[in-house]
C-alpha cells in the first residue's frame, strides 16, 4: 500500500520522538509498503505559531493530493493528525502536553488560555473522527480518556537498536540517561547521593537546559567524586554504560512511555523509578525487577543501597526484567499488524 506518514519536525532537536518516527517509517518499508514521511515544522512559542499550524493543518485534505491515491494515514503526533483522510489511524505519543496534564493556571496568560482552548478543540474534533485509535502506552490511553473522553489502545514499540544491547558485568555504578530537563528530575538522584551509605557511584549521561544548574548542585554538595555528568554520549558508549550498570536510574514526572525503561530492561539491568513516574511503570515490578520508590532523594538512595548490598538479587532483579520485556511480545512485527489491521497484516 502507499502509506502517508505524518509527525512535526523541531529541527535539530532530536530525541525519542525521532526514533520512533523512522522505526514506524522503516518497519512499514520492511513489510513491503511505500512510505512517504510528512514532518510539520514545529515550534513551541509563540502561541500564534502552534494556531497557525494547526489551522494550515486543517487545510490538508491528504486522499488524493495532487491525484495521488493514498490508501492509508498514519499520524504520530500533533498536530499532524488534524490532516484529512478516509482511512486514518492515529497512534498518539502524546498530546501538546503544556495543554493538557502539564497546563498550570495560575501561570497562564490570555495568549495561552486561548490556546488551550484551540488545542483541546482540535484534539477533540480529529482525534474523535479518525478511523483507529491507538496511544504510545497505557498512561497516554489514560490521559487520552480522562481529558478527551476517547478510547485508544495502548500499542507498544522496541527501542531503537533493541537487538544491540547486552549484559556485562556489573562495575558498581547507577546509570541515568535522558535530556537534562526538569521533568526528567536528575536533581532527585543527585540529592539521593548525598544520602547513600554504600559507595555506589552514579553517571549521568545527556545534554540538556539543566546541565549547568545539576552541576552546580553537584559541586555545591561536594559530589565530584560520586556524581558525573558525562554529556553528549555515543551509541556505542550508550550500549557499553548499560551493560556495565548495577542499575538504572529513570525517575521522570509522568512520563508517557519511556525508553529507557525497556533499554534497562533489554540490557538485563533493573530500574529504580518513582510512584510518579507514569510510563516506566507499565513495566517495572517493585521488588521484582526494580524498584518503585516515592520521588524522595532519601527513597531513592535506599534503594541505590539495597541494590549494592546485594548484587546477586540485583542481578537475578534484572535478569527478571529481560525476560519480562521479551515475554510482552514488544517487537515492530506487532506494531504493523496492529496499525494496518487486517487488511494491512495480511
Amino acid at each position: 500500500m502507499r502509506i502517508l506518514l505524518n509527525a512535526t519536525l523541531v529541527p535539530f532537536m532530536r530525541g525519542g520522538a525521532d526514533y520512533h518516527i523512522e522505526g514506524v517509517a522503516r518497519a512499514l518499508r520492511e513489510h513491503g509498503h511505500e512510505v512517504e514521511l510528512l514532518r510539520l515544522p514545529f515550534r513551541f512559542s509563540p502561541e500564534a505559531d502552534i494556531q497557525a499550524l494547526m489551522h494550515y493543518v486543517d487545510t490538508l485534505d491528504m486522499s488524493a493530493p495532487n491525484g495521488v491515491a493514498i490508501d492509508r494515514a498514519i499520524s504520530l503526533q500533533f498536530p499532524a493528525w488534524g490532516i484529512a483522510h478516509p482511512h486514518h489511524t492515529v497512534w498518539v505519543m502524546h498530546q501538546h502536553r503544556a495543554c493538557y496534564e502539564l497546563w498550570n493556571d495560575d501561570e497562564a496568560n490570555d495568549d495561552q488560555r486561548a490556546l488551550r482552548k484551540a488545542v483541546r478543540d482540535f484534539d477533540a474534533r480529529h482525534l474523535g473522527r479518525v478511523q483507529r485509535l491507538f496511544a504510545n502506552s497505557r498512561r497516554v490511553a489514560e490521559r487520552l480518556q480522562h481529558y478527551n473522553g476517547l478510547s485508544a489502545e495502548p500499542l507498544y514499540h522496541p527501542p531503537h537498536g533493541a537487538e544491540r544491547f547486552r549484559c556485562d558485568d556489573d562495575w558498581g555504578y547507577v546509570f541515568c540517561p535522558s535530556r537534562l530537563e526538569s521533568l526528567k528530575r536528575q536533581d532527585l538522584l543527585i540529592e539521593a547521593a548525598r544520602h547513600l551509605t554504600s559507595p555506589a557511584r552514579i553517571i549521568i549521561a545527556g545534554e540538556g537546559g539543566q546541565r549547568e544548574r545539576y552541576q552546580r548542585l553537584i559541586e555545591r554538595h561536594g559530589l565530584d567524586h560520586r556524581v558525573r555528568l558525562v554529556g553528549r554520549f555515543s551509541e556505542a558508549e550508550k550500549f557499553a554504560l548499560y551493560a556495565n550498570a548495577m542499575a538504572v536510574f529513570f525517575g521522570p514526572f509522568d512520563e508517557d512511555y519511556g525508553y529507557i525503561t525497556l533499554e534497562a530492561m533489554l540490557a538485563g539491568k533493573p530500574v529504580i523509578t518513582c510512584t510518579d513516574s507514569g510510563g516506566p511503570l507499565e513495566f517495572v515490578t517493585d521488588d521484582e525487577t526494580g524498584w518503585v520508590v516515592d520521588p524522595d532523594p532519601r527513597a531513592i538512595a535506599d534503594a541505590i543501597d539495597r541494590a549494592w548490598a546485594d548484587r546477586a538479587r540485583t542481578a537475578e532483579m534484572g535478569r527478571a526484567g529481560q525476560a519480562a520485556y521479551h515475554r510482552a511480545g514488544i517487537g515492530w512485527n506487532s506494531v504493523v499488524t496492529r496499525l494496518l489491521g487486517e487488511e494491512g497484516g495480511a
